[in-house]
């Protein structure tokens, strides 16, 4: 004997997890625009906004950075302001969260165009989502950055060039 779900439950289920992924989505926007406002003035920046869990166990991380580095009190300031302001706007919705607030670290992610050409000259690590020379992961420094492409100085002395799409994940390396 053969049981199957009615088509109507198959349907419930899929529009029930697009519909939070999109709560999810519009609540990272949200946080985000909250935390550069509150941000910009004190030369902060915004690098990423998290979140994470479910239930009582959801966890909204915002990393910021500034030239020289953040302090524990750039920490502290903006758990507190923006803090204040999501539960104010009610910013969060589904009941309790624990909002962490930290510096990228020193091997930050590289995710937007600014962050390319920020730290151009600088040593990075970078898995793509396809292999080029039958590799995924490079390591090199980043030489350029342009058109929306990233021009990496490898070992060697070989030079290549990959556009964003290429790039799954990208991290300065810290040279020790």
């Amino acid at each position: 004997m053969e049981c199957r779900a009615p088509q109507w439950a198959k349907a419930h289920f899929f529009v029930a997890a697009s519909a939070s992924e999109t709560v999810r989505e519009e609540t990272i926007h949200k946080v985000r625009q909250i935390a550069e406002r509150v941000a910009q003035p004190e030369g902060l920046e915004i690098v990423e906004v998290e979140f994470s869990g479910s239930g009582r166990n959801r966890v909204l991380r915002i990393f910021i950075d500034k030239p020289g580095g953040v302090s524990h009190s750039d920490c502290e300031f903006i758990s507190h302001q923006v803090g204040t302001i999501l539960d104010v706007e009610d910013a969060v919705p589904g009941g309790s969260y624990t909002l962490e607030v930290s510096s990228p670290g020193l091997e930050r992610k590289l995710s937007r165009p600014e962050d390319f050409v920020r730290f151009q000259g600088r040593k990075v690590k970078i898995l793509l989502r396809e292999p080029v020379e039958n590799r995924r992961h490079w390591e090199g420094v980043l030489a350029g950055f342009g058109e929306g492409s990233l021009t990496l100085e490898a070992e060697g002395g070989r030079t290549l060039r990959f556009t964003l799409q290429q790039v799954q994940r990208a991290n300065l390396k810290f040279e020790w």
